[in-house]
């Protein structure tokens, strides 16, 4: 009886657990996946892999990076609502689809933006800079544009990556909140308009930090200020809009989500990884070499950020009547 005690008393804590908690306790069993939204290559991409291959060793399993681009990155969340509710799904949500393109599109989505997920971990945000050709707007800085552009109602036209895309919607808030006018440019692709405004095609823009930042160095344009809520650490000398024209803040975002109903064990440890992994030193430095600022947050955090973001488009476009299919 004695030994049978204690082979009960040394018999591993696991077992006693509810098959549940057991298989949660056992997480991961195997390999995991990263779904995301959009095409190889880009920051958003650069982002997933990087957390990926971090994830790997601290988890004891692969984690393979997939690409499902299209409809405007549609196809790929509605893969991640779709997953069983076990973490071995994950995806790269973003701004585009889990909050502009659900206010944007007149067609009902195949997923609910904040209700069909399960927020993880914010990665990080890939911030953007108004610029100008300087031979076409001789401004100098952002007191000076917004009086030009007040003083010149509809002469300006500014480019964008397409129709309700973050680098359109910011202009419409500058538009907004100065009740002013311009014009817009759409174009197919943000190396399109930046390539239009060099030419001085187009006389100005809001691209993202990355793209825009080599042609302001070269002299090619010249930056006004970003629409993020803070200067940015490798751009300090910029200010923001905002510091003259309240609201006008826009800061793309890609964070890691699962289906809704995820456990919350696992979502706490994976958290935490994903958290530790951003915090150090060389991925923060990283990701500033991709005009990327690292921005772990809590997934409670990250849901407030959803559902604030879903309501602050809508109420956008319902002001704009903008419209894309």
């Amino acid at each position: 009886m004695t030994i049978h005690r204690r082979g009960l008393l040394a018999a591993p804590a696991l077992a006693l657990l509810p098959a549940a908690a057991r298989a949660q306790a056992a997480w991961p069993e195997r390999n995991l996946r990263i779904i995301v939204p959009l095409s190889a290559g880009g920051v958003a991409d650069i982002m997933a892999r990087m957390v990926a291959e971090q994830l790997q060793p601290r988890l004891g399993r692969a984690v393979g990076v997939e690409n499902r681009a299209g409809a405007g990155g549609a196809i790929g969340m509605e893969a991640v609502a779709r997953a069983a509710p076990d973490a071995y799904t994950l995806g790269l949500g973003n701004i585009a689809a889990n909050a502009i393109l659900p206010a944007l599109t007149r067609t009902r989505l195949p997923y609910d933006p904040v209700a069909d997920f399960t927020p993880v971990c914010l990665v990080g945000r890939t911030p953007s800079v108004l610029v100008v050709n300087p031979q076409k707007v001789p401004v100098r800085d952002l007191a000076e544009f917004l009086a030009f552009l007040r003083a010149n109602p509809d002469r300006l036209n500014f480019g964008s990556s397409g129709i309700g895309t973050s680098l359109h919607l910011v202009m419409e808030m500058l538009m907004l909140e100065t009740g002013t006018r311009m014009t817009h440019v759409p174009f197919r692709g943000s190396s399109d308009m930046i390539t239009a405004i060099v030419a001085g095609q187009v006389d100005l823009a809001v691209d993202s930090f990355a793209t825009a930042w080599p042609h302001v160095q070269a002299g090619r344009l010249r930056a006004i200020a970003v629409p993020t809520a803070e200067r940015l650490p490798f751009a300090p000398e910029l200010p923001t809009i905002a510091s003259q024209v309240p609201g006008v803040q826009l800061s793309p975002w890609h964070g890691i989500m699962g289906p809704a109903g995820l456990p919350a064990p696992v979502v706490e440890r994976l958290n935490a990884e994903i958290a530790a992994i951003l915090r150090q030193p060389e991925v923060v430095e990283r990701l500033r070499g991709f005009g990327a600022i690292a921005a772990p947050n809590t997934p409670a955090e990250f849901r407030t950020l959803m559902t604030t973001e879903v309501a602050r488009f809508r109420d956008l476009i319902a002001r704009t009547g903008i419209t894309a299919g």
